[in-house]
């Protein structure tokens, strides 16, 4: 069965297989949505008269036994079957009959695929934030836990200035709440509902677009039929924005942890449940874990590229290009979600080595210290400068190794607190429940 089958021409098998492509895989990811997505247009159908008052709990009523059949992990595309739009619509004309056949009136597999995804990336982005909120707490609590142990800090990895572990949590814990601003952005671009665009010209039928809007818990409407169909890519290409900000603050806090596990730095300790070996040497306990995040989330980011580059010079108007996007798209999700959930696991039993700056090595880490003490005793910043270097250079100076950093967002004082009240309104203003409650209310 196929959408658009006329019933007057058959299409190679060949052809069929290379244009349906990964989507009856795929689809399966976006069968729950294509349902509400039909329950809500089915409603509109019947309140602008295209459904008969009582044909409209009938259809609603085996839309979710299908739901039912989602939800087992049952569900699945027949052979010959092109996309989760035809099984949906067979499986209810099945059971229906010419009934089943009514649903598409209006709407165009265009904005189905559409409204699927849009529905899909909400749902999709509610799990990721919940995810980053967990990572953030975790890493702000190390923060507050390792605040007063210092770790040297380097600029051009040489030996900087002190640094401390809690610094060091606490700035990938605030580097999560920007990529949560950028989350939050993505996510009010694909808040809004494209249902009722069509194949991207709108429709002769009086659709009452604010209705289905309601219904799905959209924060608005893609108004233009036009652009509406033009956001195809467009709005993916947003989210893997967000996406690829988040991974890259995991692939960077990667690669910090396998340099700190390493001998040569040796700040943190990974568990051996935590680490693999090596066939021929007995000594090894590689960070494979994080080696893993790393490459997996430096992949990650290629994927703004990727759509990017499917999009660039399209001209208006829904081209099968877009088909492809969903190959790496939708699959993307899941590796971000196992990624933050391991990386989560891995911070909870993460092992902070004390005493790091005794080593004799470290001992020009407090030049800065120094030169700031002798220019509270009034020796001006440029010559006290020149004086520790050069006792640095003749090998006579003798540097303190007590810090005294106090302002806010220094060692003395990491401003958890406050970077925890900048993620507590992040989260706040996405408003999960406003969706939550209109598709409860949509299929009870």
């Amino acid at each position: 069965m196929k959408l658009w089958d006329k019933g007057t021409s058959e299409v190679s098998k060949d052809i069929e297989k290379y244009t349906v492509g990964r989507d009856r895989e795929l689809d399966l990811l976006l069968a729950p949505f294509d349902v509400y997505g039909s329950m809500a247009h089915t409603a509109m159908l019947e309140s602008i008269g295209l459904l008969e008052k009582e044909e409209l709990p009938k259809i609603h009523a085996e839309l979710k036994e299908i739901l039912k059949v989602i939800e087992s992990g049952e569900f699945v595309i027949e052979e010959g079957i092109e996309d989760v739009h035809s099984q949906v619509e067979l499986m209810l004309t099945r059971k229906l009959g010419d009934i089943g056949k009514k649903i598409h009136s209006g709407r165009s597999r265009n904005d189905q695929v559409l409204v699927d995804l849009r529905l899909f990336i909400r749902d999709e982005i509610k799990t990721i934030a919940g995810l980053i909120e967990e990572l953030f707490y975790t890493l702000n609590e190390l923060s507050k836990e390792h605040k007063d142990v210092l770790i040297p800090g380097y600029t051009h990895l040489q030996v900087a200035m002190p640094s401390s572990f809690g610094l060091w949590f606490g700035a990938y814990a605030e580097g999560l709440t920007d990529d949560l601003h950028l989350l939050n952005a993505a996510y009010k671009v694909a808040n809004q509902n494209p249902l009722g665009s069509g194949a991207g010209y709108g429709s002769s039928f009086p659709l009452d677009r604010q209705m289905t809007t309601d219904l799905l818990g959209f924060d608005d409407l893609s108004y233009n039929v036009v652009y509406a169909q033009m956001s195809r890519g467009k709005v993916e290409k947003t989210v893997a924005f967000a996406m690829n900000s988040i991974a890259a603050t995991l692939s960077r806090m990667s690669m910090d942890i396998c340099l700190y596990n390493s001998q040569n730095f040796g700040f943190l300790k990974l568990p051996t449940e935590m680490t693999t070996g090596s066939s021929i040497m007995p000594h090894k306990k590689n960070p494979d874990v994080f080696e893993l995040i790393r490459a997996k989330m430096n992949k990650l980011q290629s994927l703004t590229t990727e759509i990017s580059l499917i999009t660039t010079n399209l001209p208006s108007g829904y081209h099968r290009d877009m088909q492809t996007i969903k190959e790496t798209f939708l699959p993307a999700f899941e590796e971000l979600k196992s990624t933050l959930e391991v990386a989560i696991f891995a911070m909870k039993n993460i092992e902070v080595k004390d005493s790091i700056i005794n080593d004799p090595k470290y001992n020009d880490l407090f030049s800065v210290e120094e030169v700031n003490r002798l220019v509270n005793e009034g020796v001006p910043f440029r010559d006290a400068y020149i004086q520790v270097g050069r006792a640095i250079e003749e090998g006579g100076a003798s540097l303190s190794k007590e810090v005294n950093h106090t302002h806010l967002g220094s060692i003395g004082d990491p401003a958890n607190d406050q970077i925890e009240s900048k993620l507590k309104a992040i989260i706040s203003s996405f408003d999960f429940e406003k969706a939550d409650k209109s598709i409860l209310k949509l299929i009870s």
